[in-house]
C-alpha cells in the first residue's frame, strides 16, 4: 500500500465514521492486527468508499442493509453513526432495515432496529411520530 493510498483510506474514514470511532479502531493496532487495519484502510476506505457512481449517504446506507442482513451489529453500529453522518434521515434508515427484513428474515431485521435505536437513543436524535396508516 502506498502511503497516498493509506493517508487516502484514514481520511474517508474519519469523514465517514468520525474521529473518536477511527481513533477507539485504531488505538488496537499491534503486531498481530495491523496488517488487517491496513487492508481496510487500502481497499474498504481507500478504494471502494472513493469510488463515484453512489454518494456517501446511498453507500452508507447499503453497508448498513449488509451489515444488518449479516448479524453484524458491532459493526453496524459505527454505520449506522456513519449513515446519519453522511446525511441518511431516520426515516431513511428505517426503511433500510425494513427492507433487509424482506430478504435477510425477521430476526436480521430485528437486531438491525434494536442496534440502530441504541445508537439513535445515544445521539439524542428525535424519532419520526408514529405514522397514522401502517
Amino acid at each position: 500500500m502506498s502511503d497516498e493510498d493509506k493517508e487516502n483510506g484514514m481520511a474517508k474514514r474519519t469523514q465517514v465514521m468520525g474521529e473518536a470511532f477511527v481513533a477507539r479502531a485504531m488505538s488496537g493496532v499491534d503486531g498481530f492486527n495491523a496488517p488487517l487495519q491496513d487492508w481496510l484502510n487500502e481497499h474498504a476506505w481507500g478504494s471502494t468508499w472513493q469510488r463515484d457512481g453512489i454518494d456517501l449517504k446511498t453507500r452508507s446506507l447499503v453497508t448498513c442493509a449488509m451489515l444488518a442482513a449479516l448479524g453484524r451489529s458491532h459493526e453496524l453500529k459505527g454505520h449506522v453513526r456513519g449513515a446519519i453522518h453522511n446525511g441518511a434521515s431516520l426515516v431513511e434508515l428505517r426503511e433500510v432495515l425494513l427492507h433487509a427484513a424482506v430478504y435477510a428474515g425477521a430476526p436480521a431485521a430485528v437486531e438491525g432496529f434494536r442496534v440502530a435505536r441504541e445508537i439513535i437513543d445515544e445521539l439524542g436524535l428525535a424519532v419520526p411520530p408514529l405514522e397514522e396508516k401502517r
